[in-house]
């Protein structure tokens, strides 16, 4: 059964992004990473927060890099928000507001790959719920002073984590951990 994973780009402050979103301060840290293609390869559908798929995206406007994993990665993505678009949208592209339920379509589409969790806030959930698995950060060297938090909650206790791995290339430390209950 495929597993869920909060997978981010962070700043060595601890920003996912920064002020009012943006995105642009990731382009210089776009590089050839093997630890990032091992999860692109391995990942068989996305669990997306709207603002996420909304277009915090360093490439947006260019097609040939616009997307998760840089443009490369393809299949469904499964959006978690209130307001679905009325736009016509691709076939692999689902919207719905309850968290559980996308899961559940979500993991059935990965079969027995990952779900990739991106946005700090539907992973903030996932933890809230008891069922995100696994966390890989790939940190990068600039501070950012403000933005989106890798993770913030005030309702939820401290999450144990378990290191998998620490790995390393030339612009960022990676480093993996699996979720303790």
């Amino acid at each position: 059964m495929a597993r869920l994973i909060y997978s981010a780009t962070m700043s060595l402050d601890g920003f996912i992004a920064g002020s009012g979103g943006d995105m642009s301060w990731l382009t210089p840290f776009a590089e050839q990473n093997d630890l990032a293609d091992r999860l692109m390869n391995e990942t068989g559908a996305l669990l997306v927060g709207a603002r996420t798929y909304g277009g915090d995206d360093p490439n947006a406007g260019d097609p040939e890099h616009e997307g998760a994993f840089g443009g490369q990665w393809h299949g469904p993505q499964y959006v978690l928000t209130h307001a679905a678009p009325s736009d016509e949208l691709p076939d692999d592209v689902f919207f719905g507001d309850d968290l559980l339920e996308m899961t559940i379509a979500a993991k059935a589409a990965a079969g027995e790959k990952y779900v990739n969790v991106l946005g700090a806030d539907v992973a903030r959930q996932c933890i809230e719920h008891g069922i995100l698995d696994e966390v890989l950060v790939f940190i990068v060297p600039v501070l950012l002073g403000s933005g989106t938090r890798l993770f913030e909650s005030e309702s939820c206790e401290q999450v144990r984590l378990e290191r998998v791995s620490v790995t390393e290339s030339p612009l960022s430390t990676d480093v993996w951990y699996r979720v303790t209950r």
